[in-house]
């Protein structure tokens, strides 16, 4: 029962929700559109507001169940394993040639069992970040620095380390949006144009 908790974790993380969406309703393969990541934000610009909910919903509710998969399964795996293997699915998705998204909305989902208060302080600075810059991606970088730091100051060295693993591997896979951050040619989102 222990593996198959395990091997679950991965499967469900790598279920990737914004090419299921994409290819169903809306007939698009959004690996070909945009910036070809397979997550909420690139759902959102190729396929619409709607869309990209559904997408980050759906991808933060994968992240929560499979930490909630060895109660569900009477297993004795950690909880924190299984998270991680979600994100790792996410990223290296098994449906999708083992490419991803970046994993924002999944960590968000592991966060929620582990540290909610940590993700609610994490959503307000990415809000916050996203309300002055317009960059997506780095307030998602800013939300995983700041859940990092609220672990420091709340939260167990086991937490800490998981974060620090997280907000390290979130600047990494956004490698290339901070390149076009610094060279101004990074999109932003236009939701909030009119605030």
């Amino acid at each position: 029962m222990n593996i198959l908790t395990l091997i679950l974790s991965y499967v469900i993380g790598s279920i990737s929700f914004a090419l299921v969406v994409g290819k169903i309703v809306y007939k698009k393969d959004i690996r070909h559109y945009g910036s070809g990541n397979l997550g909420a934000t690139n759902a959102y610009r190729v396929l619409g507001m709607k869309a990209g909910l559904f997408v980050a919903g759906a991808d933060i509710a994968k992240g929560v169940f499979a930490c909630f998969l060895p109660v569900l399964l009477h297993s004795t795996i950690n909880p924190i394993a299984c998270g991680l293997l979600a994100i790792v699915g996410h990223i290296f998705s098994l449906f999708a040639r083992f490419k991803g998204g970046k994993a924002v909305a999944t960590s968000t989902g592991v966060f929620l069992f582990l540290s909610p208060l940590g993700v609610l302080v994490g959503f307000v600075m990415f809000v916050l970040t996203l309300f002055i810059s317009k960059y997506v991606s780095l307030s998602s970088m800013v939300a995983g620095i700041s859940l990092f730091i609220y672990s420091i100051l709340f939260e167990d060295s086991v937490i800490i380390g998981i974060s620090l693993l997280v907000s390290v591997s979130l600047i990494i896979l956004h490698r290339q949006n901070i390149k076009r951050i610094l060279n101004k040619t990074e999109s932003k989102i236009t939701t909030f144009n009119s605030l």
